[in-house]
């Protein structure tokens, strides 16, 4: 006789992404911060990392990502139709201590995934990015279709 398991958090799991499909079916974007990932369990959350802000001019899209600490040789940067992917990983600053020195130890490490769905098509073949003082710069120049016409109004 087979017995089937049945796991709290798995389903647990599933009731938050069933939520969030339903929010988003319905035209909420349930990937800002106040509809984000949330887990049941207090520091089980997925956190959002690096933080970033997105901004634009006539020509560009610009991506700033909070980002202290990481090798930039650790980072992937990609862009697949309206969505920017940043991956890389944050090593522990003292990797000689041992865990049970530590009194406090609140910086995460590890491995990390942080992707953006952008306003508007970028040209991804020309994407460009420097690390530089813990910030990640990314310049993302509009597709010339995303980029604002000019119509002239002629007096009859």
């Amino acid at each position: 006789m087979t017995y089937a398991t049945w796991d709290l958090f798995r389903e647990m799991e599933a009731l938050r992404r069933e939520v969030q499909r339903t929010f988003e079916q319905s035209g909420h974007d349930c990937r800002r911060p106040a509809f984000g990932r949330a887990a049941f369990l207090p520091g089980t959350a997925a956190r959002a990392y690096p933080l970033m802000n997105v901004s634009e001019d006539k020509d560009n899209l610009y991506v700033e990502g909070l980002a202290p600490g990481i090798d930039p040789a650790s980072l992937e940067i990609s862009v697949v139709r309206d969505t920017l992917t940043v991956t890389g990983e944050k090593q522990a600053i003292a990797s000689d201590v041992k865990p049970e020195a530590f009194h406090r130890n609140e910086r995460g490490v590890g491995k990390f995934a942080r992707a953006i769905t952008l306003p508007v098509e970028v040209d991804g073949d020309k994407v460009s990015a420097q690390y530089k003082d813990g910030l990640l710069l990314i310049t993302l120049p509009k597709s010339e279709a995303a980029k604002p016409k000019q119509i002239t109004v002629k007096v009859a």
